[in-house]
């Protein structure tokens, strides 16, 4: 390794339905390692299905860590998280272990595996409510606009279905006088304890990521999506109540358009959501891709990790 001193840890990144799991849990057993989360949403209880998390048979005996320990109200900031992931990884080597960070949400992968710093600011609520009864009353595309008048990076990486992440870049400038993309900068002074490989998993041929999102959806279905999404209701807009797999169904469950027409939007906001990943991911040179169409991701898997090694 380059400095021997420094913490292993094996990343495996990548789009939504591309084969993620599978491929970290087969490593896990080929190299001594354990699982954590790397993903937004499989941090929630009650909510296994729209977040596909892993199921107690594919966890087999890997020990998975950051899984479905929170309560699907509460709300969780990327400081909360990368404090976790630290403390788990740091335990996880301590034990022998070789850490393998897997998910798909890129801003938890990249404030880890980079070491970001993050301030604690007051916490204002009333700012708050003012933000965002102005983000309903303009919409969130006009607030991005209004972001960009003074942080035009961040306003150009947000997607307008991004509420918590707009509106807290309106918080951070106000609240400190430094923009995101400033604190960013600064925040990446100390550098990383990790000595990182980063593994992506997608396909070569996009229509065929886009199937297996759509034979995956259909598969959610089928094991009880609809009934888990009805437990959701309430949620809307507030810690998991923004997985992908809920929302789309809550019209359907209001009445407002039927079965057929929702697991449609479902499908579709998941192939964008996709997208976007790969978007972000791809500005990662340090991801050696895998293209599950294409190769034995495993057996590329063991010879980059291989390499990776001998090259230490």
């Amino acid at each position: 390794m380059e400095n021997a001193k420094k913490i292993p840890l094996l990343c495996i990144v990548g789009p939504t339905a591309s084969g993620k799991t599978g491929l970290s849990i087969a490593l896990a057993k080929e190299l001594k390692g354990e699982i954590i989360s790397a993903d937004s949403m499989q941090i929630y209880k009650g909510m296994p299905i729209a977040s596909a998390a892993p199921t107690k048979e594919e966890k087999g005996d890997t020990p998975h860590h950051l899984f479905e320990f929170l309560e699907p109200d509460t709300a969780f900031s990327v400081a909360d998280y990368v404090n976790l992931a630290h403390k788990t990884i740091y335990e996880v080597y301590s034990r022998g272990k070789l850490p393998i960070l897997v998910g798909g949400t890129g801003l938890y992968v990249n404030s880890v595996v980079d070491n970001i710093q993050f301030t604690e600011e007051p916490f204002d609520d009333t700012f708050r409510k003012k933000l965002e009864a102005e983000m309903d009353a303009i919409g969130a595309e006009e607030m991005l606009k209004k972001l960009a008048e003074f942080d035009k990076e961040t306003a150009k990486k947000l997607h307008a279905n991004n509420r918590r992440r707009i509106i807290r870049a309106f918080e951070v400038y106000y609240q400190t006088g430094k923009t995101i993309t400033e604190q960013n900068a600064l925040s990446k002074q100390i550098p990383s304890p990790y000595d990182t490989i980063m593994l992506g998993m997608t396909y070569r041929d996009r229509e065929k990521l886009y199937e297996r999102i759509n034979l995956r959806v259909d598969k959610m279905l089928e094991n009880g999506l609809l009934e888990e999404a009805k437990q959701s209701v309430a949620l809307v807009g507030r810690g998991a109540g923004q997985a992908i797999g809920h929302k789309e169904l809550l019209p359907y469950i209001s009445g407002e358009c039927s079965l057929d027409f929702a697991v449609e939007n479902l499908k579709r906001e998941t192939r964008r959501y996709a997208k976007r990943q790969l978007t972000w991911f791809n500005r990662d040179e340090r991801i050696n891709w895998l293209y599950a169409d294409e190769c034995d991701v495993l057996s590329e898997a063991k010879k980059i990790v291989r390499r990776f090694a001998n090259e230490g």
